[in-house]
């Protein structure tokens, strides 16, 4: 009995340090939630609305020439289709060439100065497109505006890359990026306000549109300059035990399951190395997602460019003014569906593999468009192409920053990643010349077929991080086992 009792006694001290181990642990998993809740629900409502906000403004200043094109811009400068195309072309050439720049001179700056500073420039030249009075000034002014405007979205994404995790990004990018597709709704039916001005005080009604929409954003940058924070160490509305848990939880350092890429601190402290910048080079994973931006870069600008005109050519509606207000379904009908996609992404820790079927959705709506003539039809087809390249979206803008460990190699990968995408914005001014009107077979047949690249592009990177996870596996990186980048064995690659 005294031995049964003395085992029983043992049993129970036992399980005590057993029990109260348990109730440290959820105690400290309840802590962690409420603190991540916490935290993300300020920058979420902080942070998120300003930058989405940012590129609204980004997105309908340089598309806004469409809708000022059916209204009469070309007639009023006299300008020729070419001329046309062109003045769209540089704009492009320019925003690429200021991409990688931009980017690696952003920490030096901050992103609370540098990112207000450029809105409130492009904010300046849009609206001097509203008194261009020739082809030459008309060129010169998009050209400045590419440039102005270059900077803000490689900056924006690497900027998000130091306040969320990598299993957070996606949803963040597809609120973030649903400004895309709102703007095109917003545009045409601010478009369709902003004409109703004119004529008035010796200006066309496609003038006010520009002017405007200029005005509205320098105020928004300057409203910028006071609500952004620098880092999230530095945020206001954080309080210190905030920040403090915020900056831990980034590098997987709060016993969460939120392991992420990098360590604030050696980030902020980190030297500028050529060597990084060449890693961010000649990282295949950029090649292969840039490529696949590339294709889809070159059928959202033209969507967005393009689609008053392809609507217009329909003979769906009486006038110009009402292909406006018909114009804003199709970004309508994608804003949702972004959102989800970006959801489920996040949830299910995948981004190629979630890009394998969204963009199938673009491809049909390419395909039927390509090569039917029902007006109906063709107009659904628009909302289906709306629908799989905005989805695609924040899967592929995040996923070359999730894989990317080191800020400077983050920075150039990113940026340079953004600057091949945005070079589809070429293929995109020339892609629907007048004289293929109403059916633009050919411009519609060759975006189906830079889609299905993408497909494929998008498939061979999901294997090739594949077999990267299996190498660590496998020890083959070992040698780089604590250098704190993205060749550490313990960085597992997203898919």
């Amino acid at each position: 009995m005294a031995s049964n009792n003395h085992a029983s006694n043992a049993g129970k001290m036992g399980e005590r340090p057993s029990t109260e181990k348990m109730e440290r642990t959820v105690s400290d998993s309840e802590h962690h939630r409420n603190m991540t809740r916490r935290i993300l629900w300020k920058m979420d409502t902080r942070v998120l609305p300003v930058l989405a906000l940012l590129f609204l403004c980004s997105f309908l200043d340089r598309a806004n020439v469409g809708n000022a094109r059916i209204i009469g811009l070309e007639k009023d400068l006299g300008l020729s289709n070419t001329q046309y195309t062109q003045g769209l072309a540089v704009f492009y050439a320019t925003y690429i060439a200021i991409e990688l720049p931009s980017n690696l001179v952003l920490k030096k700056v901050t992103p609370k100065i540098w990112l207000p500073f450029l809105t409130i420039i492009w904010g300046i030249i849009t609206m001097c497109l509203g008194f261009v009075k020739n082809f030459g000034s008309f060129f010169g002014v998009r050209a400045l505006l590419g440039i102005a405007e270059g900077g803000l979205f490689p900056g924006i994404v690497l900027y998000l890359s130091g306040l969320y995790t990598r299993q957070e990004m996606a949803l963040r990018m597809g609120i973030f990026y649903t400004a895309a597709s709102l703007s095109g709704a917003f545009g045409g039916l601010l478009a369709r306000g902003l004409s109703a001005i004119g004529p008035c005080g010796g200006l066309e009604g496609w003038r006010w549109i520009f002017i405007i929409e200029g005005l509205i954003t320098i105020l928004v940058g300057m409203v910028t300059y006071l609500l952004l924070p620098t880092s999230i160490v530095t945020a206001p509305f954080l309080t210190e035990e905030e920040k403090e848990y915020a900056a831990r939880r980034l590098q997987g350092a709060t016993g969460a399951d939120t392991a992420d890429r990098f360590n604030p601190v050696s980030e902020r402290e980190e030297k500028f190395k050529w060597s990084e910048v060449r890693r961010g080079v000649f990282n295949i994973q950029v090649w292969l997602t840039g490529s696949a931006y590339f294709a889809l870069g070159a059928g959202l600008y033209s969507f967005g460019l393009f689609l008053p005109t392809i609507l217009n050519d329909l003979n769906i509606t009486s006038n110009p003014n009402q292909t406006q207000l018909w114009s804003v379904i199709p970004y309508a009908v994608a804003t949702p569906v972004t959102v989800l996609i970006a959801f489920a992404s996040d949830r299910l820790k995948l981004r190629g593999v979630m890009m394998l079927f969204t963009l199938p959705i673009a491809i049909i709506g390419y395909a039927v468009i390509a090569n039917v003539a029902s007006a109906q039809v063709r107009f659904a087809m628009t909302c289906l192409m709306a629908i799989g390249m905005y989805s695609s979206i924040p899967c592929i803008l995040v996923w070359n920053s999730n894989n990317s460990a080191g800020h400077y190699k983050r920075a150039t990968s990113s940026a340079l990643q953004l600057a091949i995408g945005n070079a589809g914005g070429f293929v995109a001014t020339f892609v629907y010349p007048p004289k293929d009107r109403p059916l633009y077979h050919k411009g519609q047949t060759i975006l189906l077929g830079l889609l299905v690249y993408a497909w494929f592009a998008i498939l061979a990177n999901v294997l090739w991080c594949n077999k990267i996870n299996k190498d660590k596996a496998a020890g083959k990186y070992e040698r780089y086992e604590g250098s704190g980048d993205d060749r550490d064995p313990a960085f597992k690659m997203i898919l």
